[in-house]
């Protein structure tokens, strides 16, 4: 059917979206909404240095300042000489990074054996495992400090690293990601090459598995770095970070900049592995967009 003179075709909307498969951008409603975000996310943190480079006079004031004093260096001099900090940076960053392998690790061997594996009592143990979650963490930390008593650990590292060296969380997450990602004709050909099963895990769980195992090892690092009711049970004369900063209040008078210096610089690690997880999570991502 021709087209009268003078009409022109109207493209459908389909068409007028998608211009040579590429969506319209977003609207400045979207990015208004993710700038909100952004800066209500991070002004927490920087209220924090705001005040970490001032005195305590500072939270005296109606408003905030704006910008940020001259005394960030002096604090943090005077956060370095009151607590053990670079022993306690040691500490957090040894016991941290030891957890956060294990669990990312253990947890990617345990997901890959109940996503694809098939063997007797699977389906009881995952459900064994997702129950643990519901039990709070609260309630085993008498009976672990017993144990750990006995055992003789309390005062050491160990203590803290060994009760969490894998994770019910880690194991459901890593089990829920590789179930789809993993095809089973994809295994079934790596045992007819030859390849055992450690192999296949190495081969191809484990590169199929890396933005699932950025976001566990982001998440676990965390929780490690900030854990402190455990480590002050088990090693408070050789203290974590979080423990060696919660000295800075143990004064009837508590000078808040120098608590918050002591903040700010407990949260810089964590950005860099923040930094370093997101490029390792946005690689993975795209290889997978490339591939699929």
């Amino acid at each position: 059917m021709t087209t009268p003179r003078g009409i022109r075709r109207r493209r459908p909307s389909y068409e007028r979206h998608h211009v040579s498969g590429v969506e319209r951008r977003p609207g400045w409603f979207v990015y208004v909404l993710l700038v909100t975000i952004l800066v209500a996310s991070t002004y927490p943190l920087w209220w924090s240095f705001l005040v970490g480079s001032s005195d305590s006079t500072v939270l005296t004031r109606d408003w905030p300042p704006l910008l940020p004093g001259s005394l960030f260096w002096h604090n943090v001099s005077e956060v370095v000489n009151t607590v053990p900090f670079w022993k306690a940076l040691m500490n957090s960053i040894f016991v941290s990074s030891v957890i956060t392998f294990s669990v990312v690790m253990f947890s990617t061997l345990a997901g890959f054996s109940f996503a694809k594996l098939r063997f007797k009592g699977r389906g009881g143990l995952m459900v064994f495992v997702i129950a643990t979650t519901a039990v709070p963490t609260q309630l085993g930390i008498i009976p672990m400090f017993i144990l750990m008593k006995q055992f003789g650990w309390t005062g050491s590292l160990g203590a803290v690293i060994i009760p969490t060296l894998v994770t019910a969380f880690g194991v459901f997450f890593m089990r829920q990601y590789l179930v789809d990602v993993i095809p089973d004709e994809l295994i079934e050909a790596a045992r007819m090459d030859g390849a055992n099963m450690i192999r296949v895990f190495w081969n191809v769980a484990v590169p199929a598995a890396r933005p699932a195992m950025a976001i566990l090892g982001l998440f676990t690092f965390m929780t490690a770095w900030t854990d402190y009711l455990w480590p002050l049970l088990v090693v408070p004369q050789n203290p974590t970070l979080q423990v060696a900063l919660a000295q800075l209040q143990s004064a009837r008078y508590v000078d808040y900049s120098i608590v918050l210096a002591g903040a700010v610089l407990a949260t810089l690690p964590l950005l860099i592995v923040f930094v370093v997880a997101g490029r390792q999570l946005i690689s993975g991502i795209m290889a997978g967009a490339v591939k699929g």
